[in-house]
């Protein structure tokens, strides 16, 4: 694939991983950060070392207009055109209800549902002119919730909507979907091994995935899902079935 791709929030974790992938199949890949330079800069390091000239990275807050529409642009500029955007970049923490403010509010909606929107309608035309495809990275959660994650679970869920709305808003000439992660690899922050057992008793496979399992899913709405859209894929092992 001779696609240039911008993924948010790909310094690490599975946004790495899709960066990785890509990179490996042919794509260019711009790779966002916000406060992870050093990380950022490894990998398209990796990468160039891999294929001279073929990772960039950029910086950018994404909760700040000004900064957001940069990256839209700064991104065209390096490639010629976006074919694929991957909105992968995520604010992740407990709020619970009860105890929720606004400034959380603001950060776990803008990080998980404005930003994806207001880059996908940034780079529409980019899109529209190359055929190209958006890929949303929701959660499981946004189905049912997390308890605790009220505001996250709202967020994802509101990702996942639209997704579908997109795909209406941008067809026939762009794709829209997603992936919805399950157990795949655990939060930065503390998590007991006896929680991570009580998940993993609810995964019909009894084992957490691999970030390159969403990778992998990332991949195949690129390069093979050319009659799909508006759909989201469920990567988690089987996790749903024990809700």
């Amino acid at each position: 694939m001779q696609k240039n791709v911008l993924i948010t929030g790909a310094a690490k974790r599975i946004g790495a991983a899709c960066a990785r992938r890509l990179h490996r199949e042919g794509c260019h890949v711009i790779v966002h950060y916000k406060s992870s330079e050093r990380e950022a800069l490894e990998l398209c390091g990796e990468l160039n070392r891999l294929r001279p000239a073929s990772a960039s990275a950029l910086q950018a807050d994404l909760l700040d207009k000004d900064q957001r529409e940069r990256l839209a642009g700064t991104a065209l500029e390096i490639g010629g055109g976006i074919d694929v955007l991957i909105n992968n970049a995520s604010a992740f923490y407990a709020t619970p209800f009860g105890e929720v403010s606004e400034a959380q509010w603001d950060d776990l909606l803008g990080s998980n549902l404005k930003a994806p929107f207001f880059l996908a309608q940034a780079l529409r035309d980019t899109l529209k002119a190359r055929q190209g495809c958006v890929v949303n990275i929701v959660d499981i959660h946004a189905e049912r919730g997390l308890p605790d994650f009220s505001v996250y679970s709202l967020a994802k869920a509101g990702l996942a909507a639209m997704t579908r709305v997109l795909a209406k808003e941008m067809g026939p000439e762009v794709r829209v979907n997603g992936v919805a992660p399950g157990a795949i690899i655990w939060p930065e922050h503390d998590l007991s091994d006896p929680h991570k057992q009580e998940i993993l008793q609810r995964v019909a496979l009894k084992r957490s995935g691999e970030p390159d399992d969403i990778a992998k899913a990332v991949s195949f709405l690129v390069r093979d899902a050319d009659y799909m859209t508006g759909q989201i894929l469920t990567i988690d092992g089987g996790r749903t079935l024990f809700y």
